[in-house]
């Protein structure tokens, strides 16, 4: 308090000669400064000033020890903080997944379109399915005197099981497949009007098939495959194919090792020849097996391996058999993991042909074919893939691949002096021809998803073909590119095409030397099959989560291309649709 007291004395003091120094005196007088000499000022004058100064007085002031502390006492409050809790992120709504839909679509040329697909779950574990389509279209392709009318009608249904350590399904499937041997060559041949209405240009194929999986974990037997299928046609011709392919693997001293185990049967008849009414029969059945070991590391993996065949062959009676043994390597490394990866391999096999399956490629093949299986001696590439950035990938391959016996469709050339009436026999067919072929291909991919909006794809390649007896490798381009693009432009609207580029193609028709000479000579020719460009696109509105509808266009280069010798495709064709999903 004594300390207190002289401050406020001391303040009092201080304000009241402040205020007597602001005083205002009306009569301050005058004074007379005389400057005897101005200050010069000199460097001896400086002084440098101490960073601890020393104090002059003769005794220092210690300074008062303050003590501070804290009165605390409680006070009444009603405040009750909320109970804390994250925050809400705005989900995307989730699309909902339905089991069944059904598709319809209508074009021109009268094309109609239509899909149905149901599936039904009978327990946790079984489910029951089934797929009903249809497409057909009436033709009417510019320039084309005979009926080119298609259709085909398939029809499957399937039943399985998925349990933890067992999943099977089996399948049962009908298809039939009307299509007409409408490619006449009128271009090089002159056909009078009696001979035009005398062609019976339609086919008509029927597939039934029996086919299930069979899959096991933590045993021997990983996966099985078993298919049966009957095959047969309008002309009399039919065909039987079986084949069961098991797979084991098992590990010796830490090292994966898998067998691959197939039997492939395929035997059918003809009703005739081309150039002679007398039926005939063809069986083949191959026996191979596949033993592999696999060698695997974070960086590499490698698996050698071999693939044995026997195979017998026997047409009207008469049997061949032979051994086939083929490499079964692949190598993969890692040169900047997850991003580039070089790989390499050497593989053969013995490919299985069939009736079914040229028909497949080509529907306009004569029932008169020859049935044999291609050796593929081997297959030598190597390659790069990887990623240029997180959503673009590519793909680079190199590969040197030798066949024999490899299947060419080449035409069946017109011949007057053939006694064959057939709808087939007036050059509107194919033939399949057998070769020794080894093919040099340069192939490169790249895929792009540039968000979940947008996605794109590109690739093309090029083929070097050589062949030892016949004069071209008929009906195999050299060139060939695809592209596609599918993008979402809103949440209701999307849209994509697709672009396929086929190169030139080399085949062999009969030439008729002048048309106004009767009788006619002719003459074999090769000719060149030009390059063709489809333009595909579609658009889609989604009106809500069950119902699509949609428009879609093929051929939109309007280009009247051939795919095959004499067989112009529709110009450009145009189909609107609705496609409904839905659950029972």
């Amino acid at each position: 308090m004594r300390y207190l007291k002289n401050i406020i004395l001391v303040a009092v003091i201080f304000s009241f000669h402040l205020a007597l120094a602001q005083k205002k005196d009306e009569n301050i007088g005058s004074e007379v400064v005389n400057i005897v000499k101005p200050y010069s000022p000199t460097i001896s004058d400086a002084f440098k000033v101490k960073e601890t100064p020393t104090f002059e007085d003769d005794a220092e002031v210690q300074k008062e020890k303050i003590e501070y502390s804290i009165f605390s006492f409680p006070v009444a409050s009603t405040f009750t903080p909320a109970k804390g809790k994250a925050a809400d992120v705005e989900k995307a709504k989730k699309e909902k997944l339905f089991k069944n839909y059904a598709t319809l679509g209508l074009g021109n040329y009268l094309t109609v379109n239509a899909e149905l697909f149901i599936t039904e779950d009978i327990s946790r574990s079984e489910y029951v399915g089934g797929m009903i389509r249809h497409l057909s279209s009436q033709g009417d392709i510019d320039g084309v005197v005979l009926d080119n009318q298609f259709a085909t009608t398939s029809a499957d249904v399937t039943y399985g099981s998925r349990d933890k350590d067992l999943h099977y399904n089996v399948d049962l499937g009908f298809k039939n497949q009307v299509s007409n041997w409408y490619g006449l060559p009128t271009e090089f041949v002159a056909f009078d009007e009696a001979a035009l209405n005398s062609i019976k240009e339609k086919q008509s194929y029927n597939t039934i098939q029996l086919g299930g999986k069979l899959g096991m974990k933590d045993s021997f037997l990983d996966n099985s495959t078993l298919l049966f299928k009957r095959f047969s046609d309008a002309l009399g011709s039919g065909e039987n194919r079986f084949y069961i392919k098991p797979e084991t693997s098992f590990e010796v001293m830490n090292t994966k090792v898998k067998l691959d185990v197939i039997v492939d049967y395929v035997g059918g008849s003809f009703d005739r020849s081309y150039y002679a009414d007398q039926s005939y029969k063809y069986s083949n059945i191959n026996f191979g097996a596949s033993p592999s070991i696999l060698l695997q590391e974070d960086n590499y993996s490698v698996q050698f391996g071999a693939s044995v065949f026997y195979s017998t062959q026997k047409v009207d009676g008469i049997s061949d058999s032979k051994v086939f043994i083929y490499p079964n390597i692949k190598a993969s490394y890692k040169l900047v993991p997850e991003i580039l990866t070089a790989y390499a391999g050497a593989e053969g096999t013995l490919h299985q042909n069939s009736y079914a399956d040229f028909v497949d490629v080509n529907p306009f093949v004569s029932p008169t074919l020859y049935i044999s299986p291609t050796n593929q001696k081997y297959d030598i590439y190597g390659g790069l893939k990887g990623k240029l950035s997180n959503s673009v990938s590519f793909n680079l391959r190199a590969s040197y691949k030798d066949e024999q016996a490899k299947a060419l469709f080449k035409n069946n050339a017109f011949d007057p002096l053939v006694t064959n009436t057939d709808g087939y026999a007036f050059g509107n067919s194919f033939d399949v021809a057998y070769d020794n072929v080894k093919t040099i291909t340069g192939f490169a991919e790249l895929k792009a998803d540039f968000s979940k909006n947008v996605s794109f794809g590109i690739s093309g390649s090029y083929n070097n073909y050589s062949v030892d007896e016949e004069q071209e490798a008929w009906n195999l381009p050299q060139f060939q590119l695809a592209s596609t693009v599918d993008f979402n432009i809103t949440d209701k609207w999307y849209a994509g095409a697709k672009v396929f580029f086929v190169g030139d193609r080399k085949d062999q028709i009969a030439v008729q030397d002048d048309l106004m000479i009767v009788p006619a000579t002719f003459t074999t020719q090769t000719v060149t099959l030009d390059s063709y460009f489809d333009l595909n696109a579609h658009i889609g509105y989604k009106y809500n989560e069950r119902l699509t509808g949609f428009l879609k266009g093929n051929n939109l280069a309007s280009l009247n291309y051939q795919r095959w010798a004499n067989f112009p495709v529709q110009s450009i064709q145009v189909m609107i649709g609705a496609n409904y999903k839905f659950d029972f």
